[in-house]
């Protein structure tokens, strides 16, 4: 996979996110949730892109954490709404991405901050 297809796939992930986040209740446990994962997925993203453009692997290995703490973040309040949401089919697409995104992640940081 290259860099582009990562980076494109967060974005996509986050607009995703953002999309259907519109759509849920306005009940007041869903205005905190929405805010938590608006704010989880568009950071995941947003530090892939700053790694990007790291001017260490010290630096890139950090953004990537940091892109990789706030993915789990996002799924795990994904998982949340799939199980307080009466209809939640189409949150469970969003949930496989964000397990397929934190295995990516996961083993990008594992390479990188592991020493040679």
């Amino acid at each position: 996979m290259e860099a582009n297809d990562l980076q494109n796939r967060l974005f996509r992930f986050s607009v995703d996110v953002i999309r259907r986040v519109r759509k849920l209740p306005k009940g007041v446990e869903y205005v905190v949730i929405s805010r938590q994962l608006i704010r989880s997925s568009t950071s995941s993203g947003a530090n892939y892109d700053e790694a990007q453009g790291a001017v260490s692997k010290a630096d890139f290995t950090n953004k990537i954490g940091i892109s990789l703490k706030e993915i789990r973040e996002s799924n795990y309040w994904i998982r949340i709404i799939i199980e307080v949401l009466d209809n939640h089919e189409e949150w469970l697409s969003l949930n496989k991405e964000s397990q397929e995104l934190m295995k990516i992640l996961g083993s990008i940081y594992t390479k990188t901050s592991t020493p040679r």
